[in-house]
């Protein structure tokens, strides 16, 4: 299975990391070289939209990324799946739980020092890129059809009609939704279909 595992980790890690963390700012440099990275279908596009991440000011997306990811007023596009899967939209619902026991099956804990949901969006892009890693393509099947996919769609176009000051984080969604979407394609995947909520 050809799954590139630095191309979701990067965009697993903008997706998680705010823009002052020391590890968003390291993946700066790396952001206009994304367009190299995959054989995108819509080249172009992806090109023009890495070439404008080259401008990128970390301290100009800091309050679009507090908006998206902290909560700070209300969410246009959260990152948790179990809001989409839940229909009461809270997280840490039973998807949270289901996704939770299989990470642990597969012998993934995310630690990341906060008691938060392991269902946050980056978070399970960097969980595909440890099992591509580990070589757990079964895994990794099942993680996107039943775990993934089912909200990830409707989470990355929220995120692309977000109102942001920047740009930044629509234009990462539409890369990663195209990314997805060549994925499924590429790998023949039939996501599960759930009842979104959002």
């Amino acid at each position: 299975m050809m799954i590139d595992t630095t191309l979701l980790r990067i965009l697993g890690a903008c997706f998680y990391y705010a823009p002052q963390t020391k590890t968003f700012q390291n993946l700066l440099p790396v952001l206009p070289e994304l367009s190299s990275l995959h054989s995108w279908e819509n080249i172009n596009q992806v090109q023009q939209i890495c070439s404008s991440f080259s401008q990128i000011n970390t301290g100009d997306i800091t309050y679009d990324f507090s908006i998206l990811f902290e909560g700070q007023g209300a969410m246009p596009a959260p990152p948790w799946g179990s809001v989409y899967l839940a229909h009461d939209n809270t997280v840490m619902g039973e998807s949270t739980a289901a996704y939770r026991q299989f990470l642990m099956t597969k012998g993934l804990v995310t630690e990341t020092g906060v008691r938060e949901p392991e269902d946050q969006f980056g978070l399970i892009l960097m969980a595909i890129s440890a099992l591509a890693e580990k070589g757990e393509d079964e895994a990794i099947i099942v993680l996107l059809e039943q775990h993934l996919l089912p909200w990830a769609y409707r989470y990355l176009e929220l995120v692309q009609q977000s109102q942001t000051e920047q740009p930044f984080y629509p234009n990462l969604a539409i890369i990663t939704e195209q990314y997805l979407r060549a994925l499924q394609q590429q790998l023949n995947l039939t996501p599960i279909k759930a009842e979104l909520y959002r």
